[in-house]
């Protein structure tokens, strides 16, 4: 473990001695390596992550995302492209348009790796429904990274994402604090994301285990789809069904959507919301008193990980195997000190499909 750590701090210091390291550089910086890799139970240590400062030639990497629906996946793009930019290498984006477009996604990354590409960065659809996939790619040498999301495959060469697990517990840890057991009780609407999806199970997880024991009463999770019509439909049904319900959470764009609709219904002050990750649309929720809290997972940081790790893939060089950022949860108590940098893309951000 030493030695990896010491490693990327190095790696670092070398950048930074090599060439003068811009003052909004995003590296080194702190992230979490989990041992074994890939192993979802297995043992985080905390790193200090820095990217190689060049590739060795403009390598053909291609990126596949579930959609381009929310600012979420905006703020990865902004990642991937922004390291592809900055190491001097080739990338594709395809999206798939939905978490129901699985058939999609795999027919895209195959078309990628029939056009060339040297290695495939993939936020999954599905937890397991890309490992036939992810295996056939791997036989032809092509490095395979897992970002954001998470895949089960044993045939992954890196994974670049967080716990979601972790992010959930800290959602509900947040509310469980607030309603230890022994107050009044209170009813939570929970909207973990679409059904089926690695990360929305691990999520789901975290967050129930969190509340045990505590005041807080989790109604019957609602799955949907992140488009924020399908989220604002489940929100309305559930404070329809539930008029006394106290809070609402869930993803990212469920506190989004369900802000207007909590102002239109006068209920701000009685129904508070909260989101398991961060967005530019939660971070501003947060400034303006709307959105209660949310932790951050920086998945700018996530999607530039990613690029590095498959250039370090391609190129055989030392790469952490599984590896994160650092997650800190944003409330309004912390909300001015956090800088924006590196956790989302900036204000009116385009999404970019390649980098040449």
């Amino acid at each position: 473990m030493k030695r990896k750590i010491s490693y990327f701090l190095a790696a670092g210091f070398l950048a930074a001695t090599a060439s003068p390291v811009l003052a909004d550089a995003w590296y080194p910086y702190d992230a979490v390596e989990v041992t074994p890799a890939f192993s979802t139970d297995g043992t985080s240590t905390p790193v200090s992550y820095s990217p190689l400062e060049k590739a060795e030639k403009a390598h053909n990497i291609c990126v596949s995302f579930p959609h381009m629906k929310d600012a979420y996946w905006l703020g990865v793009d902004y990642g991937v492209a922004e390291q592809a930019k900055d190491m001097g290498v080739k990338m594709n984006v395809v999206e798939a348009g939905g978490y129901t477009e699985l058939a999609k996604q795999i027919s895209q990354i195959e078309d990628c790796v029939a056009g060339g590409a040297e290695a495939v960065v993939i936020g999954a659809i599905s937890y397991d429904g890309l490992n036939s996939l992810v295996g056939e790619v791997a036989k032809k040498g092509i490095p395979v990274i897992d970002v954001i999301n998470g895949m089960s495959s044993p045939d992954l060469t890196a994974k670049s994402l967080v716990s979601f697990y972790t992010m959930g517990f800290e959602t509900g840890s947040y509310l469980a604090k607030k309603h230890p057991a022994g107050s009044d009780e209170v009813k939570v609407g929970w909207f973990p994301g679409p059904a089926g999806a690695g990360w929305v199970e691990a999520a789901n997880t975290g967050f129930l285990e969190a509340v045990k024991g505590s005041a807080v009463k989790v109604l019957e999770p609602k799955y949907g789809d992140t488009g924020k019509e399908a989220q604002l439909k489940l929100v309305e049904d559930v404070l329809q069904a539930e008029p006394d319900v106290r809070y609402i959470a869930g993803t990212a764009v469920t506190a989004e959507a369900a802000q207007g609709l909590i102002r239109e219904r006068g209920l701000k002050g009685k129904v508070d919301l909260l989101a398991f990750y961060m967005t530019p649309g939660v971070y501003e929720g947060i400034k303006r008193g709307f959105i209660l809290a949310a932790p951050a997972d920086s998945m700018v940081i996530q999607g530039r990980i990613a690029i590095d790790q498959a250039v370090r893939a391609i190129e055989g060089k030392e790469l952490i195997k599984h590896v994160g950022p650092k997650i800190f949860v944003v409330d309004p108590d912390n909300i001015n000190d956090v800088p924006m940098t590196n956790i989302l893309p900036p204000q009116g951000y385009k999404p970019v499909f390649s980098v040449n």
